[in-house]
């Protein structure tokens, strides 16, 4: 176990909520790139297979927490991408 990998997945850990949050308020996909969020997602998934393949430890929880944030995230981008295409059509949002 890492202790600088336990603290580098924390810190991102930590700004997550804030993006989300963000994502959440805002109701737009404006400056949200979805190509960087994926890649983000492919980043921990290969983060989780290194846990799982070849020295599992609670580091794999980290892994499991952010991706499930960025996830969230994700579908945000959605909503938010469906929400701009209804004001962009002068629908009530």
């Amino acid at each position: 176990m890492s202790i600088f990998e336990a603290m580098m997945l924390v810190c991102f850990g930590l700004s997550w909520p804030m993006n989300i949050l963000k994502s959440w308020r805002t109701r737009s996909a404006v400056g949200k790139s979805l190509a960087f969020l994926l890649i983000i997602e492919v980043g921990y998934i290969c983060g989780m297979l290194n846990k799982m393949l070849v020295k599992f430890d609670w580091v794999f929880f980290l892994y499991v927490l952010n991706f499930c944030m960025v996830g969230t995230d994700v579908i945000l981008y959605f909503r938010n991408r469906r929400l701009d295409r209804l004001r962009a059509q002068g629908a009530e949002v």
